[in-house]
């Protein structure tokens, strides 16, 4: 027992160790570059999908094990380590850590839920719509961790006003009513119960003294009846409002997911795939912030609303009736949800100078997002023909970025003298601030990624491998599709999302070459379904961070994500096949793919 003890405490050294001498023979035997370079993908792939080292170390080994295979020179392989999109990545984040520093999202998220009401069905839609939004501009983990500590303030104020009706339920049935507190129904049924009582004592006095014993031997049996029904209601209502917050919860998980689809910048399975696309087919511009946005709004809507019927249904039932009903009374519950909301919105005050400025910068950052090559009319890029595809995404992220560092965070003010009070100039952020931010693993994993990628090409790896998934062009379409999503939706459970695609689009894209398919027509949806990673608490951080709070078990999570799971594969595949074909016109093979003869090598 002794050595399985050690075993397990030492697996990760182990599995660190063994992997590349059990792979060993593959270059030594098959004495070619595709060989080599195999070898090195297999070792890389398998300490990421394990996290045997960390994920950046790991993303570093292609860095020293392509110059001594003699794959790629040194200087080559270190210049595949810094892209465009990492600028697009600094840019973003200098967004990001504004937002977070001047409180703006908590701002956003209490005032899309305060449209919404507090009605259970339609405060968690609220916070999945306020997340979802927050998640397109901040990274998935961000976002859940903004909207979290909210969801939190709002059930403990539910279990606040649960406690003093169940309270008030005891009183009520001692005979000391307070008319003034209509906590929910029981207590019209309490006040109901106590005029009954009053009109049998009017008629025992009528009817003398034996009709009043037998009054209060049948009030006493209906005092036991009343108490009975209210431990049931209590213990009904306890297991509906523990269904509230574990929806709740779930909702914030899912649509920091959710919304991170809908944006090139919204999460780092996007960028990655942004990035390996435009420098695989540099002739193609047809990936930018404003066409990835038309394609995913949909999805991410159809998704977000499919999601929220799936988690109402589930744990608390869907009651169409009472959702839509005009007038209704709000219950105490939901007067205590309203409250802690509007009191958390009020502690936020009147928006600061800094927020104004923030929210100044990102609508200027969308705006050039948008406007630089719309498609449909020139955008401002065509204001420089002779540098034309010079200006990329990330040229108005840095632009944007850089001004955080710039503008000041604080402006004169008088006092009540008159006289203007100097503060000491302070930008909007600070490069330490900045730092704490950034995900440097994220940065050195892509760029790892990508060295992988540029190794595959230069050995003709990638070349065999294409040559090796040719037969599979005797598939329907759809189902190749639909293969390769459900394959990367079940990795992307085990492993972290920017490591499963970036092993997977290496491999998608020489296939999409090989049965000669756009190679959108692959990507786009094997890109989207790395995000759903919805089964369990260690599939991701929003995930795990949701989890921590405790309102959830493990099975809770499983029970939903699977649903959720199935609802996001089958909403990518009626895309696919429906509004994004015209946008790309996916059935023409186009002409910046290349046309790969299928030949054999010696691996």
């Amino acid at each position: 027992m002794k050595i399985f003890s050690y075993l397990l405490a030492y697996r990760r050294f182990l599995l660190i160790v063994l992997t590349p001498l059990l792979l060993l023979p593959l270059p030594l035997i098959i004495k070619t570059k595709e060989a080599e370079c195999a070898y090195t993908l297999f070792v890389v792939a398998i300490f990421w999908l394990t996290e045997a080292l960390p994920l950046a170390v790991s993303a570093l080994l292609p860095a020293f094990m392509f110059p001594l295979f003699g794959i790629m020179a040194s200087k080559e392989v270190a210049s595949t380590y810094f892209k465009d999109f990492h600028l697009l990545l600094i840019g973003v984040i200098c967004l990001a850590t504004s937002i977070e520093k001047w409180n703006f999202h908590k701002r956003v998220a209490l005032r899309m839920v305060m449209l919404v009401g507090v009605n259970p069905a339609w405060l968690t839609l609220g916070f999945m719509v306020s997340c979802a939004f927050l998640s397109m501009w901040l990274s998935n983990t961000s976002a859940a961790a903004m909207v979290m500590p909210i969801v939190e303030a709002v059930a403990q104020q539910i279990i606040k006003a649960e406690e003093e009706a169940d309270a008030l339920e005891m009183s009520c049935s001692n005979g000391s009513i307070n008319p003034a507190l209509e906590l929910d129904e029981n207590i019209g049924e309490c006040e109901s119960s106590d005029w009954k009582e009053k009109e049998k004592q009017v008629n025992g006095y009528v009817n003398g003294v034996g009709s009043t014993v037998c009054t209060i031997e049948n009030e006493n049996e209906k005092e036991k009846e009343q108490q009975k029904l209210g431990e049931t209601g209590r213990k009904s209502r306890k297991d509906k409002y523990s269904g509230v917050f574990k929806v709740m919860c779930l909702c914030v998980a899912y649509s920091a997911t959710i919304g991170g689809l809908t944006t090139i910048t919204g999460t780092s399975t996007n960028l990655i795939f942004a990035e390996h696309f435009n420098t695989r087919y540099p002739t193609c511009q047809c990936i930018n912030f404003g066409s990835w946005f038309i394609l995913s709004i949909p999805i991410t809507v159809i998704i977000l609303l499919l999601s929220w019927v799936w988690l109402q249904w589930l744990f608390l039932g869907f009651d169409f009736k009472n959702m839509f009903k005009c007038g209704k009374k709000k219950t105490a519950r939901e007067e205590a949800s309203a409250q802690v909301i509007q009191e958390e919105y009020k502690k936020l005050g009147p928006m600061s100078y800094p927020e104004i400025v923030t929210l100044i910068l990102f609508i200027l950052m969308t705006l050039l997002w948008f406007t630089r090559e719309p498609g449909f009319i020139p955008g401002w890029s065509s204001l420089f023909p002779e540098y034309k595809g010079y200006a990329t995404d990330s040229t108005t992220a840095l632009v944007i970025g850089i001004l955080f560092f710039i503008i000041p965070a604080k402006t004169l003010s008088r006092t009540s003298n008159g006289e203007n009070t100097v503060f000491g100039y302070t930008p909007l952020i600070t490069w330490k601030e900045f730092q704490s931010c950034m995900p440097w693993e994220i940065a050195i994993l892509v760029g790892g990624g990508f060295a992988l990628a540029d190794g595959c090409e230069v050995s003709k790896l990638s070349e065999w491998v294409a040559s090796k998934m040719t037969p599979l062009g005797s598939l329907p379409l759809w189902l190749i599709i639909l293969i390769s999503c459900l394959i990367v939706t079940s990795v992307t459970e085990v492993a972290s999302n920017p490591a499963t695609i970036t092993i997977f689009l290496p491999i998608l894209s020489p296939l999409a070459e090989a049965i000669h398919v756009n190679p959108l027509f692959i990507l786009i949806p094997a890109t989207l379904c790395t995000s759903f990673a919805f089964l369990l608490p260690v599939a991701n951080p929003a995930n795990a961070i949701v989890f921590s709070y405790g309102h959830l078990t493990v099975m809770d999570m499983v029970k939903a994500g699977l649903g959720i799971n199935i609802i996001g594969v089958a909403v990518v595949m009626l895309a696919i096949m429906t509004w994004i074909v015209p946008i790309f016109d996916l059935y023409t093979y186009p002409s910046w793919a290349p046309n790969i003869a299928t030949n054999s090598t010696g691996l």
